[in-house]
């Protein structure tokens, strides 16, 4: 149990993070003082009107605006149901911690149009948690010409870079990316491509479910060599960082250009295994060179079938979970929000231009006083 007293003085911060899988959010209160310990951590669902109405979000529609403030309220309410689960099984008071730092769920990531936009309604959450949040973490790297995206490595660079081993972090989410953190100069990263997303579109259009657990359908399949190369041949995979993607690109559509109705379901799925290992392989050979060990994050790194088939594709190095470098992997991104909210309330850089390719360092968020 933490201690109850802690006051107002110390450095615990909530994080919240809701990705591009829809499937619920991700809630962690973290002390970031001089020991950084993450305190503890819960997982809320979406109800399945929430995850319809931002499925739906993902094209355009006469009554958009509206649908996304009532999307960005109801997602800010399981904000706060979470942030409250997490105070009251901690025995921890709102006033003690610091900030929330609250990713939002985004629904549009266009970073060649200018924008970035992640739903969630920041101010009624200060409202009603009374404490301090910090959002809308992408749009100043975007105004200074970066792609906004992907925003973790500096946290991963903080957390987990070793002074002697080179190390990447993969982060197994709807969208995949990784962290090159190399003994010593520039930190990189990049989206690679799907993570998640695809498995989990196929497995809802075949099994009707929102995911396939463990990868248990992927693990009957066999890969279908002319597919794989298909989807190898999209302009993304060959693209040179910086870079990044969302689910407005890589979604049901993308992969309904390929025909897969064509295929037996489960080799389709095993095929899109093959595809997220392809790229995080192709991604850490190209960019990453002489990387040592592989760190998985995110909810793929429970996908015992996706991760075997990364383990097999990157021969001579070691794969493991963060669990390993000490936090669990369905935290980590959470906790990357609320260390990028202690970040912006230091008035410290939170993005690194060598991954994101902005002008130079700045300080993310907008600050919503609680």
């Amino acid at each position: 149990m933490s201690d109850p007293g802690r006051t107002e003085s110390s450095e615990i911060y909530a994080g919240l993070m809701s990705g591009t899988s829809l499937d619920g959010v991700d809630a962690v209160l973290v002390d970031l003082g001089r020991r950084p310990e993450l305190l503890g951590a819960a997982y809320l669902p979406f109800p399945a009107k929430l995850r319809a109405a931002l499925a739906g979000l993902q094209e355009a529609h006469r009554s958009e605006l509206d649908a996304a403030a009532r999307a960005g309220i109801e997602l800010s309410r399981i904000y706060a149901r979470a942030i409250g689960r997490l105070l009251e099984r901690h025995e921890i008071r709102s006033q003690a911690v610091r900030a929330i730092g609250c990713h939002g769920q985004t629904v549009r990531h266009r970073p060649e149009s200018g924008y970035s936009l992640q739903l969630g309604n920041p101010a009624w959450l200060a409202e009603h948690t009374g404490i301090t949040v910090v959002a809308d973490f992408r749009n100043r790297d975007i105004a200074a010409g970066g792609q906004g995206a992907p925003l973790v490595p500096a946290f991963h660079a903080a957390w987990f870079r070793d002074s002697c081993r080179h190390r990447v972090i993969a982060n197994l989410g709807g969208i995949a990316n990784i962290t090159n953190l190399p003994p010593r100069g520039a930190v990189t990263g990049f989206d690679t491509g799907p993570g998640n997303i695809l498995l989990d579109a196929w497995a809802h259009e075949k099994i009707g479910r929102h995911f396939d657990r463990g990868g248990r359908l992927a693990a009957r399949g066999e890969p279908i060599p002319s597919l794989l190369e298909a989807f190898l041949a999209d302009p993304y995979f060959r693209r040179s960082p910086p870079k990044s993607t969302g689910r407005d690109y890589f979604n049901i559509r993308w992969l309904r250009r390929f025909r897969p109705s064509r295929y037996q379901g489960s080799n389709v799925q095993t095929t899109l295994a093959e595809l997220t290992a392809r790229s995080i392989q192709d991604s850490i050979n190209r960019f990453c060179p002489g990387a040592e060990e592989v760190y998985l994050c995110g909810g793929g790194a429970q996908n015992t079938d996706l991760v075997r088939r990364i383990s097999e594709s990157l021969t001579g190095m070691r794969v493991a979970t963060t669990e390993r470098l000490g936090i669990h992997p369905n935290w980590v991104e959470a906790t990357a929000f609320a260390w990028l909210a202690q970040r912006a309330l230091r008035r410290e850089p939170g993005n690194l231009p060598g991954v994101t390719g902005a002008r130079g360092p700045r300080v993310l968020g907008a600050i919503y006083t609680g």
